[in-house]
């Protein structure tokens, strides 16, 4: 076969004879000629949002399940007719069926169609040209086979099923049985045909026949329930209110039902296993009151009939907001004790607010996903603000951003972004994180008044319709009055952020001059137009000057006047950017005494206290820092406390302050550092505080304290009381101490405990205990290693999570010398699907197959 050369490589080869010139028009040619090819390509890439042929009006669905083939037996009802242009061929999406009759329906006749079906859509003939006047009645009879054909999944969901059988033979000891969906982006038409786009809205009366022992749970209200000889029982949920097909939503299963309702009357449930049910109720006691903050905060009540929120095993991501029915990864699932530590109020205000922003109003494309995403990101920080204070939400928000600031590392793309390989990859921290701070900036831009008249205006122009991310800028300039053009093409279609030097003249301590250049990149990244503040302290008052950067290079004089103590740039870190600037130990020991920010305060203490040698007059801030109101300074006082040399009168006022803090601190995490400080100050001496406090309520604290314990030296028979006492408890807190005195104490005699709890333990605690569990069975002597290798070779290759997957993988390293183990590792890397795992297991594997 011969091989046409490029006419690239035809122009290089004529150019090494011609004149300078000449190469360099030839050059200016193929650069032209890349960018025509770069800009061809991404028409042909470009994913806007999905023509709409038809109007999808209504399903019904009639479905069963069979447990043991884990399939899906459905009949569809479709009501649904031209959107504007005659059609005679109606296009569904269909993953994976088995398809038995299509027919249309109407004045009882029944009249037989056509298709073709590839596993991915029906191509149905319609007997006639139909126009946008006729309503087509379409069955459709069919088996849905989830188990098959599915993508390997993101980081953001891990499997593309859409239907997911949980333990459906009983196998898995102590596991429930559980049916749940998770449609979100193109998944719903792996359990039934529909039109599977954002852009699509409909609304559905679904038929669910499940065995009598089972709840049923889905989308708008459950209106009837009728029982069969069989033991099986028909639910008829309806929702009567248009949303889209991605959020179509069934779980089936056991189920503890809390109840209760909203201020406004919306009836609120929350379903988890049985032996969660007085946990759930301090998990999501905050609920009724989310639901009328938000509702006040918005000016817009919640949008639906009511509101359910379960708890699933095994679950494809952290929560899902199908409409009416949030669906909830198992970390949720915690004892009334556990709850005490419960963090999970930002995933439960995050998957609430999509109820508004989401569901009430769709992303037309998933291009333009963050006007689902950045708002419910947000959501978080208002829920934080409201709740629990601005220094609270602030940390909040300055972690989201580290997050994407990290991302932005390895890509740069623009939010609204109409070029991607897969759906799934919106699901980012660009989508998320970086949305979520343009939304700050927007709000601290505008003005809260503004700025949620604007989110009201938007909710209420686009209410049960799809919109992109013009329409959010419509809705702010038309409450505004201003062009918001500027800001929406810097920040949602463009990529990147500002890298800021910032540099402060004193000459004149009255007339500061700020200093600020823009660095990024021009030729990828906009040149920004950024309105910022200026906090400056005078006698303990902040004064608050506000000042627009739009150069590359611009001076500021503040005109501060005399006395001032302090000016902070951007104090509670509102505008995303990297920022570089030098300051020494003397503008962060102001900036620590005056800053109104705790952010700003743990910022300036963190700096300061990060270096080996501390600056003078840090062990004083550290026992300022104590007091701070904001918890994470006093954590960060504590865990600093370890680098303070200082005299005894010094170290006994310290001293009794962290006393006080481990026994009656409001934060839990802070009675847990402070326990780890009187442990390292003299372990001996609150040995017996360390003992009691084993006993606390909270299991961080509790968590703590048992750990120092077990370290401590001595104390054989307390000890092993001790693990007898709490042997039989499944939080990770406990057991980890617990596992680790096991592994140092030598004791054999404990292997089935530790096989035992491997056994119960799920999602994040198995992946901690699982390096427990390995050191144990390497280390120990004596104890047979045979089935702890074949635990977590099991574990390697069959857990649902990745990240478990890869734990029970690395400790296999701890048995490689034994015989098979290698080979069970090559095995585990050619049957992993997930590459970042993939590529941890290569590392690992690498030094043995260098010795082969």
């Amino acid at each position: 076969m011969s091989c046409k050369p490029t006419a690239k490589v035809a122009v290089e080869s004529k150019a090494e004879t011609s004149s300078p010139a000449d190469k360099a028009n030839l050059e200016k040619e193929n650069e032209r000629m890349l960018r025509i090819r770069q800009k061809e390509s991404k028409i042909k890439n470009y994913k806007g949002s999905n023509t709409r042929n038809f109007d999808l009006l209504h399903t019904k669905l009639f479905l069963s399940f069979d447990y043991d083939l884990k399939t899906v037996n459905g009949e569809a009802e479709l009501s649904l007719k031209p959107y504007f242009y005659e059609k005679e061929i109606l296009v569904l999406d269909a993953k994976e069926f088995d398809i038995h009759e299509v027919y249309l329906m109407g004045q009882g006749n029944r009249q037989d169609l056509s298709y073709s079906y590839n596993n991915k859509q029906i191509e149905i003939d319609l007997p006639h040209k139909t126009g946008a006047e006729d309503t087509l009645a379409l069955h459709i009879a069919y088996t849905a086979f989830p188990e098959r054909g599915n993508d390997i999944g993101t980081a953001a969901i891990s499997d593309t099923k859409g239907l997911y059988f949980i333990n459906p033979d009983s196998s898995e000891s102590g596991k429930p049985v559980q049916i749940w969906t998770q449609g979100e982006t193109e998944y719903t038409s792996k359990w039934y045909p529909t039109i599977d786009s954002p852009n699509e809205r409909q609304t559905h009366d679904f038929y669910l026949r499940v065995p009598d022992k089972y709840i049923s749970i889905s989308n708008g209200l459950l209106v009837e329930s009728k029982s069969h000889k069989d033991g099986t029982r028909t639910d008829h949920w309806k929702m009567n209110q248009a949303h889209a097909p991605y959020l179509s939503a069934i779980v089936v299963g056991e189920f503890a039902s809390i109840e209760g309702e909203s201020d406004s009357g919306i009836p609120l449930r929350y379903f988890v296993e049985p032996k969660y049910e007085a946990g759930a109720r301090k998990v999501f006691e905050h609920t009724p009151e989310m639901v009328t903050f938000f509702s006040d905060l918005l000016q817009v009540p919640f949008p639906w009939q009511k509101y359910d929120q379960v708890v699933v095993r095994d679950f494809v991501s952290g929560a899902m907001e199908n409409t009416t029915l949030s669906i909830f990864m198992e970390a949720l699932n915690l004892n009334e004790r556990e709850a005490l530590d419960s963090e999970w109020d930002y995933i439960i205000a995050h998957e609430l607010f999509h109820q508004w922003f989401g569901n009430y109003v769709t992303t037309e494309s998933w291009a333009n996903l963050t006007l689902n995403e950045a708002f419910a990101d947000y959501s978080e920080y208002l829920w934080f603000e409201y709740k629990e204070g601005r220094d609270q939400a602030d940390m909040h928000h300055f972690n989201a951003m580290e997050e994407y600031l990290d991302e932005a590392e390895e890509k740069q793309e623009d939010l609204i972004r109409y070029y991607y390989s897969h759906s799934d990859e919106m699901f980012d921290s660009h989508t998320y994180a970086k949305g979520g701070r343009v939304l700050h900036m927007l709000r601290n831009f505008l003005g809260d008044r503004a700025f949620f008249q604007g989110l009201k205006r938007y909710l209420l122009d686009n209410a049960s319709q799809a919109v992109e991310i013009h329409h959010l800028r419509l809705a702010m300039e038309k409450v505004s009055g201003m062009d918001l053009n500027w800001f929406f093409n810097q920040w949602f279609l463009s990529s990147g952020h500002p890298e800021l030097s910032i540099d402060w003249d004193y000459s004149d301590p009255d007339n500061i001059i700020l200093k600020i250049k823009q660095l990024q990149d021009l030729a990828d990244t906009p040149l920004f137009k950024i309105p910022f503040s200026v906090h400056i302290y005078k006698q303990g008052q902040a004064i608050e000057k506000k000042f627009v950067l739009d150069q590359a290079y611009q001076e500021f004089v503040l005109n501060n006047g005399p006395g001032t103590e302090l000016a902070l740039f951007d104090e509670y870190h509102t505008i995303l950017a990297e920022k570089k600037t030098l300051r020494g130990p003397e503008f962060l020991e102001k900036q620590f005494h005056y800053a109104h920010s705790g952010l700003a305060r743990v910022e300036a203490l963190d700096s300061l206290t990060s270096t080996v040698k501390l600056p003078e007059g840090v062990e004083e801030m550290i026992g300022e820092a104590l007091d701070d109101p904001f918890w994470v300074v006093r954590e960060l006082a504590l865990q600093r406390l370890a680098g303070i040399t200082t005299g005894q009168s010094e170290l006994y006022q310290i001293e009794s302050k962290v006393l006080q803090m481990a026994e009656f601190d409001s934060s839990n995490t802070v009675k847990a550092a402070a326990i780890e400080v009187l442990a390292g100050i003299n372990p001996g001496k609150y040995e017996q505080l360390i003992y009691r406090l084993i006993n606390d309520p909270s299991y961080q604290v509790s968590g703590s304290a048992l750990m120092i314990f077990m370290d401590m030296e001595g104390n054989l028979p307390k000890k092993k009381a001790v693990f007898e006492r709490l042997e039989s408890e499944e939080n990770i807190r406990i057991l980890a101490p617990l596992a680790d005195y096991l592994t140092q104490s030598g004791q054999s005699e404990h292997m089935d405990w530790m096989h035992e709890k491997l056994a119960v333990l799920e999602g994040e605690s198995l992946y901690y205990f699982i390096g427990y569990y390995g050191d144990y069975f390497a280390s120990v002597e004596s104890v047979p290693v045979e089935k702890a290798i074949s635990n977590l070779g099991k574990l390697g290759g069959e857990h649902a999570l990745p990240y478990v997957r890869l734990a029970a993988f690395q400790s296999l390293f701890g048995f490689i010398d034994d015989e098979g183990v290698l080979d069970l590792a090559k095995a585990l890397l050619l049957s992993e699907k997930d590459e970042m795992v993939r590529q941890y297991q290569k590392y690992y594997l690498e030094p043995y197959l260098e010795e082969e």
